[in-house]
């Protein structure tokens, strides 16, 4: 098998390396104990020879007073590198504070799936001083920016949904594209999706999976009353507005994170924002073994595993 390029960068110079982490509910009220991976990273910081910040929020969630804290503001101001520790939802709240500020992130996985944060908490030791040393692969993510109201953004890694909230009833939605109007339909919500959301809410209700380096967005419409409604891809230039036509009850969900109540008439306008997440990746990242591992392509239907080529 040939061997994959190899891509260096510059080492990264000496600066404050901020450390963000969330709590996982597990097994009840259980709450996994991120103290200890938090503070050890720290220390592997700390021996390179970067001052590690721990976001104001961690410290207060851990109990850490003896570390350096900042807020997302001073870690956009101040930091060259975040490290996110926990599951994809952890780095994607991360990056949505973040992106404007343009601060690469690193992810550390201590959730279930991980198609984001791909370095394990196990190898910390090794993998962050290589990236440290340049040794990494940079990604840059789209985001959706939506509005619902003029003058008020939001950002989206993964998704925005439009949904019939609490109701039992369907909500007729209309799309257009490019203030020109495509189709309306009815269902319980629709999905616009980037490519990173691809492998989330929007895969799920039947979506396409889009690679990173595709730039598109996806329309998915949730169990809709007509099995003609179809997922449909779009150039991410193109300017999204779904409209809630009829509807008793109907809200704008962003990333699953904030949400926004919606009535009859109110549009939910998207379109690609100007602000873009970068991710650094090991040198043996690959995004279709990522695929591989997490959706269990490996496996036959008898339950075997063929072999890796």
């Amino acid at each position: 098998m040939p061997q994959r390029s190899q891509q260096h960068y510059p080492p990264l110079s000496p600066c404050p390396v901020a450390i963000a982490a969330r709590p996982s509910p597990r097994e009840g009220a259980q709450v996994r104990d991120m103290r200890e991976p938090v503070e050890r990273l720290a220390r592997i910081l700390k021996a390179q020879g970067y001052r590690a910040i721990i976001e104001e929020n961690t410290a207060i969630d851990i109990k850490n007073k003896s570390i350096d804290r900042l807020d997302s503001k001073g870690i956009g101001e101040q930091c060259g590198l975040v490290i996110a520790i926990g599951g994809d939802g952890t780095l994607i709240s991360v990056a949505r504070q973040l992106a404007m500020y343009d601060v690469p992130i690193v992810g550390v996985n201590q959730g279930r799936l991980g198609f984001l944060t791909d370095l394990s908490l196990a190898n910390v030791e090794d993998s962050i001083p290589r990236i440290l040393r340049g040794e990494y692969r940079e990604q840059k993510r789209s985001l959706l920016s939506a509005s619902v109201e003029a003058g008020v953004h939001h950002l989206a890694m993964n998704d925005v949904v439009v949904n019939r909230g609490g109701a039992t009833t369907l909500v007729d939605l209309e799309i257009s594209l490019n203030d020109r109007f495509a189709y309306g339909f009815r269902a319980d919500g629709v999905i616009v999706s980037t490519a990173t959301g691809s492998t989330a809410y929007a895969l799920s209700a039947g979506g396409s999976i889009i690679a990173p380096s595709v730039n598109a967005f996806t329309i998915v419409p949730i169990a809709p009353h007509a099995l003609t409604n179809r997922p449909i891809v779009v150039a991410d230039d193109s300017e999204i507005r779904i409209t809630v036509a009829r509807a008793r009850e109907a809200i704008a969900s962003i990333d699953g994170h904030h949400y926004i109540p919606l009535k009859e008439g109110d549009a939910v306008t998207l379109k690609r924002a100007d602000e873009r997440v970068r991710l650094w990746h090991p040198l043996d990242y690959d995004y279709y073994h990522t695929l591989r591992e997490k959706l269990g392509w490996t496996e036959t239907p008898e339950g075997l595993a063929v072999s890796k080529k």
